[in-house]
């Protein structure tokens, strides 16, 4: 159980990171890009964010366990993890990045939902937080413009929605089999981050209904095995642990389709292991490698006590 010991070091040295991104004396290693400070240059790019993702995964997989059944107790259980991840979610929305702060706790929401956690708890919890949400939204003009592009895509081609209405013209250009790999044509300037935030788009593009019907098949089959290696964990660590991990890809996927589809606002989620990025495919790699881990863990377990 290396990550059940590392947990807490690596909250903390996330912490500090992502803390070092916001210093207003850090811009030599901590650069403004497209308006925000998200990435560390040392050497080479890293994106904390990302890292921040599985750190946290791992600590409140760590913390719940540790805790039982006092997870079911607001001021012995829940209150704990509020105290230190809302600052830490609060570091990733001063970069800005609203999404991925929110996506955090929402994952270790899920996490803590699956250790016992009770549902009344977080229906007060989300009520306070709908409120918060919206005056990120509202106090930002980019957000707000994402917002505004969301609901009125369909009827106009202004700059808040370009990108969704090209996402959209870019998967129905691909019919059935795609226009060839390569070949696509929204990649070429029509659509930004084609390579990242919008890879589903070009693969809809290239690859057509059946590219995109395939792809979502194998993420479908990674949730399932995911899930299922959480089910038949050996302790209560490797299933929190694997829930978690399977829940960020899977939460990941969900947002990014739901952006190229225009179902949900345009967030900048990157598609696991497909997306352009270093530090997200890592940490997409390293998750697989620990679910991989606890499905051995708990074969190795069954085979010692036979």
């Amino acid at each position: 159980h290396v990550w059940r010991t590392l947990a807490w070091p690596l909250l903390v040295a996330t912490a500090v990171v992502l803390l070092v991104l916001v210093l207003p004396f850090s811009h030599g290693i901590a650069p403004v890009r497209n308006g925000a400070r998200r990435w560390l240059e040392i050497g080479i790019s890293v994106q904390p964010s990302e890292f921040a993702k599985f750190a946290v995964v791992a600590w409140t997989a760590a913390l719940a366990a540790k805790k039982g059944d006092q997870i079911r107790h607001f001021k012995k259980g829940l209150l704990p993890f509020l105290v230190v991840l809302v600052p830490l979610a609060g570091l990733v929305v001063i970069e800005p990045d609203l999404s991925t702060g929110a996506l955090l706790l929402i994952i270790a929401g899920t996490v803590l939902f699956v250790a016992g956690a009770k549902i009344g708890h977080f229906l007060v919890l989300g009520l306070i937080a709908i409120p918060v949400l919206w005056q990120q939204i509202a106090s930002v003009q980019y957000r707000l413009q994402r917002m505004v592009g969301f609901l009125g895509s369909g009827d106009d081609v202004a700059e808040a929605s370009w990108q969704i209405t090209q996402s959209l013209t870019g998967i129905g250009a691909g019919r059935l089999v795609g226009v060839g790999f390569g070949e696509g044509m929204h990649k070429l300037g029509y659509l930004q981050y084609a390579y990242a935030d919008f890879i589903f788009a070009t693969i809809g593009e290239e690859w057509g209904f059946l590219g995109v019907l395939v792809t979502l098949a194998l993420f479908g089959l990674f949730l399932l095995i995911g899930f299922r290696i959480a089910r038949r964990a050996a302790d209560p660590f490797g299933m929190y642990l694997a829930t978690g991990l399977t829940v960020m890809i899977g939460l990941a996927v969900v947002l990014h389709v739901g952006v190229t589809l225009a179902v949900v606002p345009t967030t900048g989620i990157s598609l696991p292991f497909l997306s352009y990025g270093r530090s997200a495919l890592l940490v997409a790699f390293l998750s697989t490698g620990v679910l991989i881990s606890v499905a051995r863990h708990r074969q190795a377990r069954g085979a010692g006590s036979r």
